[in-house]
């Protein structure tokens, strides 16, 4: 056994987190890729058991009120809530990330003082965002302009209305400064919308204590809600009632079973909401989020700082030099839960993850050189991390 092994079996043997692993359907893969898609929570199964065949099967329409149904969105998002470091109220879970997205920027561009139409948008974020962005720029007559998160607060000036970052790079894993740039929107006049889907479940984010205005996140990341489970979308309280839809769909209306032709929004998170809830995802998601119960946040991060700390070490003890560069920083404030390295030879990217996968280690890649590995606190161990370095050499040794 190597130094680098019987480290890793040490740190394992101390890790307090260890025994989470239990919770999750996972077999002898290293699987580094639930940045992209969380494992099963082995409970989940019996529980959607039980919505299907009673909820639904039995129950049926009485379940909206019976089996709770209908307040399910602000429910799950008063779980989520203490893991972005929010206070309860202000989150709503439904829609996709992407739908979450379009209502925060327009309803933010909407309250927005009168003479700026500025959006900012990060260039290097996930394409979607910027999709969403020009279109939400095209309805309300702003301009979007692209800029680096590391240029934003030299970008800022009277015209901007809205600034839309993520929290985490999805490519590089970089983590952008919260704080600060909100900081810097206000001081601007401006609104902050982020958007969590690399960060949340992975590390403190601190809505609240940061004066966040507006957040999106999907929950089939670190939060392990399941494929295509909903996002959700938060509105920091002081914005509640002022807070404009650009979806004023029935289920946020004050009163939606009244069926009238006129809208009238109702109080808090709840104007988030647009359609039917999505309840059999929703309902999984809300199971998922059981192996949340009693973890802290910070001790997530403090393991996963020492997770990308402990591969990054065994790559560059592993790996011949040259071969792969990381481009994840390696200051642990500008780290978020993935380690991403660039492949010297972009050409042979997508063979060296193919031949991961099949000797057991799953990780993902973004072209055209970027090789991604996802370290989730809840599962991962230090084995694990090793083990991925030392295949990871042996596959570009060959």
């Amino acid at each position: 056994m190597s130094d680098l092994e019987e480290r890793a079996e040490a740190l394992d043997s101390a890790d307090g987190l260890a025994p989470l692993r239990e919770l999750f359907t996972l077999d002898d893969t290293v699987y580094l890729d639930g940045n992209s898609l969380g494992a099963l929570p082995r409970h989940v199964p019996a529980r959607m058991q039980d919505v299907i065949t009673r909820e639904w099967g039995s129950l049926r329409i009485r379940s909206w009120d019976e089996s709770g149904w209908w307040t399910a969105p602000e429910r799950i998002g008063d779980r989520i809530a203490p893991l972005v470091g929010a206070a309860a109220g202000q989150i709503v879970v439904g829609d996709s990330t992407s739908v979450n997205v379009f209502k925060a920027v327009v309803a933010a561009s909407r309250l927005a003082d009168e003479g700026r139409d500025e959006i900012l948008v990060d260039a290097t974020t996930f394409p979607t965002d910027g999709y969403i962005a020009g279109s939400a720029a095209r309805m309300t007559g702003h301009r979007v302009v692209p800029v680096d998160p590391a240029e934003v607060r030299g970008a800022l000036g009277p015209r901007t209305a809205v600034v839309l970052l993520n929290h985490v790079d999805f490519r590089t894993g970089r983590l952008h400064d919260l704080p600060g740039l909100t900081a810097a929107v206000h001081e601007a006049g401006a609104l902050a919308v982020w958007d969590l889907c690399h960060s949340a479940g992975a590390l403190p984010v601190g809505l609240d204590a940061h004066g966040v205005d507006l957040a999106v996140g999907c929950t089939y990341k670190y939060l392990n809600g399941g494929p295509g489970s909903p996002a959700y979308l938060y509105v920091a309280e002081r914005h509640q009632t002022a807070f404009d839809s650009p979806l004023p769909g029935w289920t946020s209306h004050a009163d939606p079973f009244a069926m009238s032709p006129g809208y009238a929004p109702a109080e808090g998170s709840v104007r988030g909401r647009v359609g039917t809830p999505d309840i059999l995802s929703m309902l999984a998601l809300e199971a998922a989020l059981d192996v949340w119960d009693g973890v802290s946040v910070d001790a997530v991060r403090a393991k996963s700082l020492a997770l990308t700390d402990f591969f990054l070490e065994c790559v560059a003890a592993y790996v011949p030099e040259g071969r792969v560069v990381p481009v994840t920083p390696a200051a642990h404030e500008e780290r978020g839960s993935q380690v991403s390295l660039r492949c010297e030879n972009a050409d042979e990217t997508e063979a060296v993850m193919r031949a991961l996968t099949e000797r057991g280690v799953v990780g993902d890649l973004r072209r055209p050189d970027i090789l991604r590995f996802g370290f989730t606190p809840l599962y991962v161990g230090f084995a694990d991390a090793e083990r991925a370095a030392r295949i990871l050499a042996e596959v570009l040794a060959v």
